[in-house]
């Protein structure tokens, strides 16, 4: 439960009229309903889009509450934050729009979850605020959508398993996307493309976005090199090709903040990466450099002006995303191998019944939303968590038997 008590709502959907926002909303209002157990209210900037929203729902959401809030004024965000205990954010870029919310929430002791994967944002926020965070009592947890859910917690749920059995963690884990059907969310291009930006303007952030650990408390460190796939390679322990995944850079450093803040559960020397399936044989591996050459050719773009303009010319904008058609049709199949120090192996494999970007995410982004109102201990300490470690199983629960993922055990030897 949160900290905070004798609110009026539960839970607020902060930027519930942008796109993953309305997919947000019509989760909740069809699984948790109005009125019912779950006090809850939509937000945003504009009080008419707030209006059109709730009309879509239908006649059973006139009752649903507005608050209006813009993203840059925390005079409003101070009035939100006062009414609710937890605070579900889709505002991004949060770069450039999600400081003033998370300073809110943090300095009153409002447990707040996103969608962020912008690394270097997520830094400046825990060096900045963690302190008020721990002092308030604020839960703050980035990074709860497809980047980084199915991963932080896919990799928890394979250490768990290989507590159970080996009776030891895996000291290496290995993530492959075996499939990913789905498009990319605007929001997420957005995102993508500002990190590009700043880091060739910015040699300190280039070499920051190159550690792994560069969100770990700076006590924790690993003498083991971390994996690093940077081009088209062949996988052994699957047998297919491989290309470099363009959420691992998030998804890595995610994983091991939650090591960090389990007291190294998984090994002082824990080792991670992610990377793509491309495939067997020669269509494989061409596959794998295809990708690798895309990969880069987008980033090399998204970093300099004259060419920025012609990417954003041809992928999605901020707000835009599929029909509600191609979001039931998605799905991803992830698998985990893992290893322990004396050569056991686990395989386990997590699945998602949506695309990943949008119909997947929203539903994972409102059970972390629900978890942190309902699930978590009062006495788990403010600060910056990830899923994992403040989550856990209550989590994992709730995506199971709500948002439509399952996690299983394949082999062991």
């Amino acid at each position: 439960m949160s900290t905070k008590t004798d609110t009026t709502y539960d839970i607020v959907v902060f930027g519930a009229t942008s796109f993953v926002g309305q997919i947000l909303t019509t989760y909740l209002f069809e699984t948790y309903g109005v009125g019912r157990d779950v006090r809850w209210a939509i937000a945003g900037r504009s009080e008419s889009k707030l209006g059109t929203l709730k009309q879509s729902l239908g006649k059973e959401a006139v009752q649903l509450p507005m608050i209006v809030a813009d993203a840059s004024d925390e005079s409003a965000l101070r009035t939100m934050c006062d009414q609710t205990r937890v605070v579900i954010s889709t505002v991004g870029p949060y770069a450039l729009y999600g400081e003033p919310l998370v300073k809110v929430c943090a300095e009153s002791g409002t447990d707040y979850c996103d969608l962020t994967g912008e690394v270097q944002w997520i830094r400046k926020m825990v060096e900045t605020y963690e302190d008020t965070a721990k002092a308030s009592g604020a839960r703050i947890v980035h990074c709860c959508g497809f980047d980084s859910i199915p991963s932080d917690m896919g990799v928890w749920f394979l250490q768990q398993h290989a507590e159970e059995i080996f009776g030891a963690p895996c000291q290496d884990v290995r993530m492959r996307v075996k499939v990913a059907k789905g498009e990319f969310s605007g929001g997420t291009v957005a995102s993508m493309m500002n990190v590009a930006k700043e880091a060739a303007a910015d040699p300190k952030l280039r070499k920051e976005l190159a550690n792994p650990f560069s969100i770990c408390p700076p006590e924790h460190r690993s003498k083991t090199r971390q994996p690093s796939l940077k081009g088209a390679e062949f996988d052994r322990d699957f047998g297919v090709w491989l290309a470099p995944f363009v959420m691992g850079a998030i998804n890595t450093r995610i994983v091991h903040r939650s090591n960090a803040l389990q007291n190294a559960r998984y090994g002082k020397e824990f080792t991670y990466d992610e990377a793509m399936m491309t495939g067997r044989g020669m269509k494989g591996r061409l596959a794998a450099y295809g990708i690798t050459g895309a990969l880069g050719g987008f980033f090399t773009a998204s970093a300099f002006k004259p060419s920025r303009w012609l990417v954003e010319k041809f992928v999605p904008k901020p707000g835009e995303g599929p029909s509600p058609e191609a979001q039931q049709n998605g799905f991803y199949d992830l698998r985990f191998i893992g290893k322990t120090a004396d050569g056991k192996t686990i395989k386990t494999r997590v699945t998602g019944d949506r695309d990943p970007g949008y119909g997947s995410t929203s539903k994972m982004l409102g059970e972390a939303g629900m978890s942190l109102a309902f699930d978590v201990d009062s006495d788990k300490q403010g600060g910056f968590w990830t899923p994992a470690s403040l989550l856990d199983g209550r989590l994992h629960e709730r995506l199971t038997s709500k948002a439509g993922l399952t996690f299983e055990v394949l082999e062991t030897s």
